[in-house]
């Protein structure tokens, strides 16, 4: 099994870039995308329900912000929509289709850079997710949380780690945190779990030549369950196309929908 995500920061901009004419070739089974950017009333173009997936968009309330989605090759036995809190749920930011006992969620983590105030209610989503993933982890389900989560867990996760330290994505509290998912919750880094390389980002700043010098950082991951790490086959980022700021993170998995 293939799954895809990535952040499209617009998913009308991702189109235009191309994007829909690269995900037929990828034999991808789930695609999970961020920021859509978008109500669904203004995707009704074919492009944006490619064909032999089950689509599935969750918009924010706020127009041309945040929102998830879901594609997926099998349709799934359930499909739920947010987190059940109603201030994040207003921001589409968690969508969740469910095949079997294996739980794909599409997530999309609140960035804290523009501010202050929003850098708190990131804190305040992390101090409510934890016990959710808790929750998870007790269910008996098996999950992957597709997505882009806003941290840099390591030095290794970013270029300018040293300089970055005071700011958003890299705070030390940030990184406490996904210390305890990874290391105290069990959760696993899929793409770590099979690469140890070095300067390897999902998301790169659009000022200066980030992209061109690959001064990135990695902020979108697929955690999943203690007992899918063995499954995991291959992990890849995709750079020779750019659709977004974010790059597709690609994961093979050894299961099938």
């Amino acid at each position: 099994m293939r799954i895809i995500t990535l952040n499209v920061n617009g998913i009308r901009s991702a189109a235009r870039k191309g994007f829909f004419d690269w995900l037929p070739k990828q034999n991808a089974d789930i695609v999970c995308l961020q920021e859509i950017k978008a109500q669904t009333t203004q995707l009704n173009d074919e492009l944006f329900w490619p064909e032999s997936y089950a689509c599935y968009y969750l918009e924010a309330e706020k127009k041309g912000y945040s929102g998830v989605a879901l594609y997926a090759r099998k349709e799934p036995d359930d499909v739920i929509q947010g987190l059940g809190w109603d201030d994040m749920d207003t921001e589409a930011r968690y969508l969740e289709a469910r095949f079997g006992e294996l739980s794909v969620v599409s997530l999309y983590i609140p960035s804290g850079s523009s501010s202050e105030q929003r850098q708190a209610v990131k804190f305040g989503f992390l101090d409510r997710f934890l016990p959710f993933l808790d929750d998870c982890a007790r269910s008996g389900r098996q999950y992957i949380f597709c997505g882009d989560w806003n941290i840099a867990h390591k030095p290794i996760d970013l270029k300018n780690w040293r300089s970055n330290q005071k700011n958003s994505g890299f705070l030390p509290e940030e990184r406490a945190w996904l210390d305890r998912v990874f290391e105290e919750a069990g959760w696993v880094d899929a793409f770590r779990a099979v690469n140890p390389e070095p300067e390897q980002y999902t998301w790169w700043s659009n000022r200066g030549q980030a992209w061109a010098k690959n001064v990135g950082w990695r902020i979108d991951y697929q955690v999943v369950s203690p007992g899918l790490r063995e499954l995991i086959r291959s992990a890849a980022i995709y750079k020779e196309e750019r659709f977004s700021d974010h790059a597709p993170l690609i994961i093979d998995y050894d299961l099938t929908l």
